[in-house]
């Protein structure tokens, strides 16, 4: 009888350490490749930029280790500290989707100004017939134009003009993108488990104040931040200086990070906006259904039931 507990024991031990092993190396595997991806996203405009140096290929594969690091650490470890929604997978796919093509995009059209390809060619045609049909008074394109200083040439304008307008399109149609697909997809779904605190680990979901009034005010401030950035920060740099010099902004490296960190953060902004609104839905939904099937209920036993949802969540 003693040996029999002992194998059976000996056992369990084996295909619990065997299912630990196993899960840690599918979580490290997939942090493995987003690591990846996020590091060729670095690199890739040094990689179809002509004539980058030395110097710069070392700063930038640096900062590519560096941020691959961050992520694998991040999507291995059990508790996130910093990527919100790592079970949201069209959130951060489509966000990362979404600057992948406004850097190779505007990449190619800054690299057609000195090595000229029938692929950089087409992008940078594209990219002036962009920048010209959303160059119109008061509009964001307009308005990054007005960060150069007074030096700036016609063709030093156009430049910038062309990649802002390329990368604002993109992030609109990533937004729209986004929200077609949450509507497809149904997500977050009411029928599966929702973890608050592992998709949102900034947010505190009893800090004060019922969950879901919180969710939708910062789901209001995102909203309304991520909207008027494109213009503040133009407005912005033109009240406090004199404008940025025109052979800083227009060297190709800043170029395209410049533009494509402006329109990135207003459409991340705008997802996270609607993410955490259909959280705050789906936290509605189930509560709605809680109560229906509880019925009229006493106060003390309402306040169990939340109390052990706010656990739930």
């Amino acid at each position: 009888m003693i040996e029999g507990l002992r194998s059976k024991l000996r056992l369990t031990a084996v295909v619990s350490t065997d299912g630990w092993a196993r899960t840690w190396l599918s979580r490290a595997t997939a942090a493995a490749v987003r690591a990846f991806l996020v590091m060729i996203l670095i690199v890739v405009p040094s990689v179809i930029l002509p004539g980058i140096g030395t110097d710069t290929k070392q700063i930038v594969a640096l900062v590519a280790l560096f941020g691959g690091a961050l992520v694998f650490f991040e999507y291995n470890a059990v508790y996130p500290s910093l990527i919100e929604f790592r079970d949201g997978a069209p959130y951060n796919r489509i966000r990362f989707l979404m600057m992948l093509t406004i850097v190779v995009i505007l990449s190619a059209i800054v690299a057609d100004m000195e090595h000229s390809t029938t692929v950089s060619r087409f992008f940078h045609a594209v990219g002036l017939l962009i920048g010209a049909s959303l160059d119109f008074p008061y509009s964001p394109v307009r308005l990054v134009s007005y960060m150069l200083d007074s030096n700036a040439t016609s063709a030093q304008i156009a430049q910038v003009k062309i990649a802002a307008g390329t990368a604002y399109l993109i992030s609109l149609l990533s937004l729209a993108l986004f929200v077609i697909v949450l509507k497809l997809v149904g997500w977050p779904s009411t029928k599966a488990a929702f973890n608050v605190w592992v998709n949102l680990p900034t947010f505190e979901p009893t800090a004060g104040g019922d969950v879901v009034d919180r969710l939708v005010r910062d789901s209001h401030v995102n909203l309304a931040v991520g909207f008027l950035l494109p213009f503040v920060i133009p407005a912005v740099v033109a009240l406090l200086s004199t404008g940025i010099p025109a052979e800083t902004l227009t060297s190709p490296q800043t170029l395209i990070w410049a533009m494509a960190l402006w329109a990135y953060l207003p459409a991340a902004l705008i997802m996270r906006a609607v993410a955490m609104a259909r959280i705050a839905d789906m936290i509605r939904i189930k509560r709605a259904a809680k109560l229906a099937v509880l019925g009229a209920i006493e106060p003390s036993k309402l306040d169990r039931d939340r109390d052990d949802e706010d656990d739930d969540l």
